[in-house]
């Protein structure tokens, strides 16, 4: 597999698909396709609460539907905790991670506290705060109360230290930026997001973990996603060095937007492919849908109608 171009769709099955996720899966297939590679199907499933078999069945279903074929077999992230948690432990051993307890709501008041009194907070690229790192600095027997205490915690990066660690000259290459489409190396600013999370109390990773231990594992040559991920490669950028990864390449696509003007999600429900079939939509009458729809952002992108 390693000789071909390696594309994947990563689907949470926590919901129905949308356009917007019709547009990214017909993408990496028509990508695939175009060059003698594979697509590959992934389940973004470690929210245990909130993803479920039937929606993944669904997803599937959804899919096939449309005319959109993967190559097997379908990878789901909840089968693979031990990876994930061996990654994690590899960057406890680096001195990179620690335990961190406030709560949105602590988060909030400390951040209002300091600007109120004419402090600058930063913020990600998301415009969220970042997380205060009160408990950076704590002691081994300090750490250790909490992680035995019961109380909710997350295990975060430390920023500072993981970015010092990777060394300079992180980037990476993104299709489309440049002049007629052009690959450009862009520089990765992974401290713009502050500590970030790596995993929970009750879930041994999160999304930036798992996506870059996934995306090695599964040999991905190239990552093709939703331009609301641009900024977060950065971070995936420094996870891939910190943990001697292989470095895959990026382009970011336009998002479809809502009637509301804000990018497609879960809650548009007239926009999910299953309500369209219910409808009586054809696929063909679907795929024209996803390329009339208003778009924001990212790299805009050809005709992505699949072979008939």
């Amino acid at each position: 597999m390693t000789n071909r171009q390696v594309f994947r769709f990563a689907p949470s099955p926590n919901g129905e698909l949308h356009l917007g996720h019709a547009l990214s899966a017909c993408l990496n297939r028509r990508m695939a396709d175009r060059s003698g590679g594979v697509m590959l199907l992934r389940m973004e499933d470690i929210d245990q609460a909130r993803c479920t078999p039937a929606f993944e069945r669904q997803i599937a279903e959804d899919l096939q539907w449309l005319g959109i074929g993967w190559d097997s077999p379908v990878r789901r992230q909840s089968e693979h905790f031990d990876a994930y948690r061996s990654a994690l432990c590899r960057l406890d051993d680096m001195g990179l991670v620690y335990p961190a307890s406030m709560s949105r709501r602590e988060i909030r008041e400390h951040v209002e506290a300091v600007e109120a009194r004419g402090g600058h907070w930063p913020r990600d690229p998301d415009g969220q705060p970042h997380y205060p790192g009160l408990e950076r600095d704590a002691s081994k027997a300090e750490r250790d109360v909490l992680t035995q205490s019961g109380r909710p915690y997350t295990l975060r990066l430390d920023m500072a230290q993981a970015v010092a660690s990777a060394g300079g000259n992180l980037a990476w290459n993104e299709l489309g930026s440049g002049p007629d489409g052009a690959r450009v190396v862009l520089q990765a600013d992974p401290a713009s997001w502050g500590d970030v999370i790596l995993a929970r109390s009750d879930t041994p990773t999160s999304y930036h973990l798992s996506v870059v231990m996934d995306d090695a594992e599964q040999e991905i040559t190239d990552v093709v996603r939703g331009q609301d991920l641009f900024h977060a490669t950065a971070v995936h950028r420094l996870l891939q060095r910190l943990l001697d990864l292989p470095e895959p390449r990026y382009q970011h696509h336009a998002l479809l937007l809502g009637p509301d003007g804000k990018k497609l999600s879960k809650t548009h429900r007239d926009r999910s492919i299953r309500a369209m079939r219910e409808a009586g939509l054809s696929p063909r009458d679907v795929l024209d849908a996803m390329e009339d729809a208003p778009r924001s952002g990212g790299v805009e992108t050809a005709s992505v109608h699949l072979q008939e």
